[in-house]
């Protein structure tokens, strides 16, 4: 079994430095073998949430993964501790390598998350993209905490589908606290990669490719959902590059350089 990923600290909260295909390696290991193990995706803003909340950020930290979504957090991984990726990886584009080798490798995928509407074309979508993927089941659930009888029959659903790969679209930090929830309960690997399916069923475009290498993505989202988004990247890029410049002057100062984050050692809730 392949060992998974180092995670670094970048302001308290673990994040794995790999690449598309190391990341894809493991957890379609772990989808195989129907052992549970849970994917996250840190763009900015919930990096941010995640350094400024200490339960989701020990949730966050708990998971095998948590995977550099976003250029600028690849960026930090490269000035705090060194570690230069190739690429982030960024979960929308994940969820398509993982349905490529899920297509090659006979294993199903359910698909939680979003309204019945988009879920059910964004199976139909990937169907067509992949054939021979098995998209098992299509699931929008209630927008609220599901209480712990609804869990229990939501992995119950889980694991009579017969998947492997089970991809959550709920949105950030609701579905991170979802699969920290379910994680036990479930036989397979957990992948929370939040507007891939809004993206992938077509109800949102993706930002340009040469936008994504630039980091560039905020704005053409910004441009995009400005109402919604605005304070959003206002807020949180903002905090991004304080902690950021924060952190690399202690660096450079010699501040905390051999100090161990307690966050390094099994948080999980």
């Amino acid at each position: 079994m392949t060992a998974m990923p180092k995670k670094y600290p970048v302001f308290g909260v673990l994040v794995s430095a790999t690449t598309y295909d190391e990341a894809a390696t493991c957890i379609m290991e772990k989808a195989a073998a129907r052992e549970s193990c849970v994917s996250t995706y840190m763009p900015v803003h919930s990096l941010m949430l995640a350094a400024r909340n200490p339960e989701y950020r020990a949730i966050v930290n708990s998971f095998e993964l948590a995977c550099p979504d976003g250029q600028p957090v690849r960026h930090a991984l490269a000035m705090l501790h060194g570690r230069t990726l190739p690429d982030r990886v960024y979960g929308p584009q994940h969820m398509l390598v993982l349905c490529e080798r899920a297509a090659r490798q006979n294993i199903p995928v359910y698909l939680y998350g979003s309204t019945p509407r988009v879920v059910e074309k964004l199976g139909d979508t990937l169907r067509e993209r992949f054939p021979g993927l098995d998209v098992a089941y299509c699931e929008s659930p209630p927008f609220r905490t599901l209480t712990d009888a609804e869990l229990d029959e939501t992995a119950e659903r889980f694991n009579a589908s017969g998947a492997g790969l089970f991809f959550i679209g709920l949105g950030c930090p609701r579905q991170d606290e979802f699969a920290a929830r379910i994680r036990d309960k479930v036989h397979g690997a957990l992948l929370c990669v939040g507007a891939a399916f809004d993206f992938h069923a077509g109800e949102k475009p993706m930002a340009p490719a040469w936008m994504q290498r630039h980091s560039l993505e905020w704005l053409f989202r910004l441009c995009k959902e400005p109402r919604r988004l605005f304070g959003r990247y206002f807020v949180y890029n903002s905090l991004f590059l304080a902690y950021l410049g924060r952190d690399i002057l202690r660096r450079r100062l010699g501040i905390g350089r051999n100090e161990q984050s307690t966050d390094e050692k099994d948080t999980r809730p």
